[in-house]
C-alpha cells in the first residue's frame, strides 16, 4: 500500500487554486470547528500561535475527519522538527524565513528520505505510516510531500530566482507582515512599495512553475494577488475571525444602553 494522495499538493499542480485559513487558536474543538467551514486547507501554526509537537498531532487528527487539508507551519526550518511534524501525519510544511538557495535545498533534503535526502527512516513507528499499515510508505512518501517555503524579507527577494530554482520546492509563499518590517513600513502591508514588490514576486514564482501563496484579510489585496498568479491564498484566520465577531456582537449590544 502506497503512502496517501496529497490532495493539497495535487491541486497546486494542476493549477487549482486553494483558499485557506489559519489556525492560531491551538485548540482542536476550534480547529475541528474550522475544518467543517468549506477551507481548501487550513495552517496549524507552529511558529506564531502556543502550539507544540502534541497539539499540532491532536489537530492533524481532529482534520483527518474534514476536506480541509492540514498545512503545518514549523516555527524554523530545523530537520527535528521537520521529521517530527512530518512523522504525526502532516503532508504539507510551510516554512517561515527561507533566505537563501541553500537553505532551500537543505529543506528539501529534510523532508525527503535516504538516499537523496536526510528524514529519518523510522516510519515503522508513526501515525503518517499508520502504524507499519502502510507497507510502501518509505519508498513513496516523498512524492506526496509538500513542501512550501516562505520569503519574507529583502534578502530572501535577492535569492528568490535561486530559491526558484531548487527542485523539490512546491510553493513559494511571501510573507506581507515581515516584508513590510523589513522594507521600513511595519505593520503597513498595504503600502504601495510593499504591495509592487508582493505582487511582482507573485508572478515571478509563478512564473517559475512554482505555486505561489499569500495571506490577506484585504479583499482588494488578495484580487490582487489572484490576478498576479497566487494559488494558495489565506484569507483570514480563526483568531481574527472570533475577534472580529466577538466585538461586533458587544457593541450591538452595549450600543443599546
Amino acid at each position: 500500500m502506497p503512502a496517501p494522495i496529497n490532495p493539497f499538493k495535487k491541486s497546486l499542480s494542476e493549477g487549482k487554486i486553494q483558499f485557506g485559513c489559519w489556525l492560531g487558536l491551538a485548540d482542536t474543538f476550534s480547529a475541528e470547528l474550522m475544518g467543517a467551514a468549506g477551507f481548501d486547507w487550513l495552517v496549524i501554526d507552529g511558529e506564531h500561535a502556543p502550539n507544540d509537537l502534541r497539539s499540532i498531532l491532536a489537530q492533524l487528527q481532529v482534520l483527518e475527519a474534514s476536506n480541509s487539508h492540514p498545512v503545518v507551519r514549523v516555527p524554523v526550518g530545523e530537520t527535528y522538527m521537520l521529521k517530527q511534524v512530518l512523522d504525526a501525519g502532516a503532508q504539507t510544511v510551510l516554512v517561515p524565513m527561507v533566505e537563501s538557495a541553500d537553505q532551500a535545498r537543505q529543506l528539501v533534503r529534510d523532508v525527503t528520505y535516504p538516499p537523496h535526502g536526510d528524514r529519518g527512516v523510522g516510519y515503522a513507528l508513526t501515525r503518517a505510516a499508520r502504524f507499519s499499515q502502510i507497507k510502501d510508505y518509505g519508498t513513496t512518501a516523498d512524492a506526496e510531500i509538500c513542501l512550501l517555503v516562505q520569503v519574507e524579507n529583502r534578502k530572501g527577494l535577492a535569492a528568490l530566482d535561486e530559491i526558484l530554482a531548487t527542485e523539490g520546492i512546491d510553493g513559494v509563499f511571501i510573507g506581507p507582515a515581515d516584508l513590510a518590517a523589513d522594507m521600513g513600513h511595519m505593520g503597513d502591508s498595504l503600502h504601495r512599495d510593499v504591495q509592487t514588490t508582493i505582487m511582482d514576486a507573485l508572478a515571478r514564482i509563478r512564473a517559475a512553475g512554482k505555486a505561489p501563496g499569500i495571506l490577506s484579510t484585504h479583499d482588494p489585496m488578495t484580487e490582487a494577488a489572484l490576478a498576479a498568479g497566487a494559488q494558495f491564498v489565506a484569507v483570514g484566520a480563526d483568531v481574527l475571525l472570533l475577534n472580529a465577531a466577538a466585538k461586533a456582537l458587544s457593541a450591538k449590544w452595549k450600543d443599546r444602553h
